[in-house]
């Protein structure tokens, strides 16, 4: 079982910024990619961005590209969303995903089903 820890969700004005953290204490199982996705109330989780752990390639979902920045450090086991630019639309509760399956199509990081664990979430609450 791999344990995911969320923080830094919060109450933010339109056009602010805000960065989540996702932190993976324990054991990881030989991480592949970690991702991020959202649940805004009355709607699907959908796919906001990912990045592999080996090379660092990222992914983001149309809506938050040039926004939105995924980073790790791997020695915290932590992933990183840099969130800008922020928008009432983006109000929603964050999940943290991982996952220790390769996918030799890498578009499959960008669904729910290639993530193995989940974190609890976080609230992201964006006023106009």
């Amino acid at each position: 079982q791999v344990q995911l820890v969320e923080s830094g969700g919060g109450l933010v004005q339109a056009g602010d910024s805000l960065r989540l953290s996702c932190a993976a204490p324990g054991r990881t199982f030989s991480t592949i990619a970690m991702g991020w996705f959202r649940r805004a109330p009355g709607k699907e989780r959908e796919f906001v961005a990912a990045i592999r752990w080996s090379g660092e390639s990222t992914y983001y979902a149309d809506s938050v590209k040039g926004r939105f920045t995924i980073s790790r450090d791997s020695a915290k086991k932590t992933v990183y969303l840099q969130m800008s630019s922020l928008k009432p639309e983006d109000t929603a509760v964050y999940y943290c995903a991982h996952t220790n399956r390769y996918y030799g199509d890498s578009s499959s990081y960008t669904s729910v089903g290639a993530y193995v664990y989940w974190g609890q979430g976080t609230q992201v609450t964006v006023s106009s």
